[in-house]
């Protein structure tokens, strides 16, 4: 029974905690798309932020903004 009880415990910490990824493309009128996924029950946590590119950095970032 501690086999299978084992094995659903790393079914579930996979399933909810397994790979992120993100992204970053730039558009032509000098903004910065910003794309961030997780694994977490399929994607859940998904956003996508659009930030001004400035000499210093990234400014003023919006979720779910368009570009």
């Amino acid at each position: 029974m501690s086999k299978k009880l084992k094995g659903l415990v790393l079914a579930v910490a996979v399933a909810t905690g397994a790979c992120a990824y993100g992204g970053i493309a730039t558009t032509a009128d000098g903004h910065a798309v910003i794309a961030r996924n997780d694994a977490l029950l399929f994607g859940l946590l998904r956003a996508v932020y659009v930030c001004n590119v400035t000499p210093a950095g990234l400014a003023g970032c919006v979720a779910g903004q368009a570009p």
